[in-house]
């Protein structure tokens, strides 16, 4: 019988945790630059393999050298774990900020520019001119790229998550992201089934999730079904149905051993 197609994340030169699988992140999601400093040293101690800033949170989004310079921080306050630099629309569920597009595309230009990410999230929903000038800024910089979709009021057909994923790789990501509300356990089903199609046809990693406490199972097994990456609780969630990394971390191991996997 056929398995899921598993393609951990890398960056340049790198395996992303050891090339465990599946990656662990967690988010940052504090509102100033103390809290957000204080949350990543909590979150070194914990040693997820990928720490992702939800800068969208930031009260300070609108001054370009202080997100460079909190990003700076955070890497210092938590040395060797890679960052994710992520600007969450509220279309797809992020928070409400007072920069345009092109002004969050700089945003991640100057971040990119100064090496103070590792990986930038952006929409594939955005216009294409946006994702086309994201892809090649970050593409300068040596910067992997994950194009993602969010639907936070449902779980659309299994073709349409697959066209997703497939549609990410076509607009050149490096990781291909999509995350669902479940409404019933069916929902969930179809996001798994999705996703391994998916890891076996999507010749890059992908990464998905169900939220909510009815697909919290997707971001324990997922990686059974080719999920490369899953979400972690470190001090504050950024999605319903995250839970601590503690308890993600006991979960995997078990079933790991239970599947017979290193």
């Amino acid at each position: 019988m056929e398995t899921a197609r598993y393609r951990p994340i890398a960056l340049p030169g790198k395996p992303v945790g050891a090339g465990r699988f599946p990656a662990i992140c967690a988010p940052l999601v504090g509102r100033t630059r103390e809290k957000l400093l204080s949350e990543a040293a909590v979150l070194a101690g914990r040693k997820p393999d990928i720490i992702e800033w939800r800068v969208d949170f930031f009260e300070g989004i609108a001054d370009t050298a202080a997100v460079i310079d909190v990003a700076a921080g955070i890497r210092q306050a938590a040395p060797g774990i890679p960052l994710l630099f992520t600007r969450r629309s509220m279309r797809e569920g992020g928070e409400r900020i007072a920069l345009a597009e092109q002004q969050v595309i700089a945003l991640y230009r100057a971040v990119c520019e100064a090496g103070q990410a590792d990986i930038v999230d952006y929409e594939m929903g955005n216009d294409a001119a946006d994702v086309r000038e994201v892809r090649e800024l970050s593409r300068a910089q040596g910067v992997q790229l994950i194009l993602s979709f969010h639907d936070f009021q449902g779980t659309p057909p299994l073709d349409v998550l697959n066209e997703r994923f497939a549609r990410a790789q076509g607009l050149g990501a490096d990781i291909a992201k999509v995350a669902v509300m479940p409404r019933a356990m069916d929902d969930v089903l179809t996001l798994l089934q999705a996703t391994l199609q998916s890891s076996r046809t999507v010749g890059i990693p992908v990464v998905s999730m169900a939220m909510g406490g009815l697909g919290a199972l997707t971001r324990l097994c997922g990686w059974a079904f080719g999920s490369a990456m899953t979400f972690a609780v470190g001090e504050g969630t950024s999605a319903p149905g995250q839970m601590p990394i503690e308890d993600v971390e006991a979960a995997l191991a078990v079933l790991r051993r239970g599947m017979g996997k290193p």
